[in-house]
């Protein structure tokens, strides 16, 4: 096949302008500082997937301590799994310092998407041990509590449990209001299926004590309205689903209670709750 008149002496010169070209951008300064900035935003990049793979694992590990918590509505002793689901959160801490040394010396709203989801999660479970063991909310400030670490200069493991006390540093991380918020909205799921589960189990009286901490909670939100970050304002229409389906559930038991035997009360509550209108809202 002949080639066109001309064209392989304009590859020609194409190739060596390019050569010409690359020559030129070595010094240049330029391109010298645009490959400082691809050097940042590489690093940025990696320590943004680093994270988001601790915040799944935060996640995944947050979810399991929940569905463990479920459980003690159904067994006699629940000390045990109590105690269970807080070594499980410990380990969940541990997870969090990772993230905390990593954002050392980084801003923290910088990365805040990476792990945001992990941190709700963490807050859901710890706020759900905390209702289950003292029947109150636990607060932003006995959250952040906990998570204060003991870092060393060493990343060894083995060498920084060898370390003197002198050589280690406080790292902290703190958990934003948003945050906090999203995942006590979160926590009013986990308690309405906590109050159909009592229910199946013969307890009556954690529905109406769950019916009147719920309706706690979202007085609370509804201060805050449309104010907040926009996530918040997502969550109150599941918060008050959740009110609205442990409201029906105490008044079926206040209405009809007797009526019911209560090896099927758990039945009758999930098939009423299956038919609440999810648009319906609390007033």
């Amino acid at each position: 096949m002949s080639k066109r008149p001309g064209e392989g002496c304009s590859r020609k010169n194409a190739d060596a302008g390019r050569k010409h070209d690359a020559d030129a951008d070595q010094s240049s300064p330029i391109i010298a500082a645009f490959k400082v900035f691809q050097q940042e935003l590489d690093t940025k990049h990696d320590k943004h997937e680093h994270l988001i793979k601790i915040s799944r694992d935060i996640t995944i590990e947050s979810k399991r301590t929940i569905f463990l918590l479920h459980r003690v509505t159904n067994v006699p002793n629940a000390e045990s799994i109590l105690n269970e689901a807080e070594v499980k959160l410990d380990a969940v801490r541990q997870k969090i310092g990772q993230i905390a040394e990593a954002l050392r010396g980084e801003d923290l709203y910088q990365f805040h998407r990476a792990f945001t989801a992990g941190i709700q999660e963490y807050v859901e479970a710890v706020s759900f041990l905390h209702y289950i063991r003292h029947r109150s909310l636990i607060s932003l400030e006995e959250i952040n509590a906990r998570l204060v670490f003991m870092r060393t200069e060493s990343e060894d493991p083995e060498d920084s449990a060898e370390a003197p006390p002198a050589g280690s540093q406080v790292v902290t991380f703190h958990v934003t209001p948003a945050d906090y918020l999203l995942g006590v909205a979160d926590l009013t799921g986990e308690l309405m299926r906590m109050c159909i589960g009592s229910v199946g189990n013969g307890d009556i009286d954690t529905p109406f004590q769950l019916s009147q901490f719920l309706r706690q909670i979202h007085d609370g939100f509804s201060y805050i309205g449309n104010t907040g970050p926009y996530e918040v304002s997502k969550k109150l229409h599941t918060l008050r689903q959740s009110l609205a389906k442990v409201e029906d559930a105490c008044y079926t038991l206040r209405v009809r209670g007797s009526e019911i035997p209560k090896h099927m009360l758990a039945d009758v509550f999930s098939s009423r709750t299956a038919l609440i209108d999810p648009e319906e809202g609390v007033v």
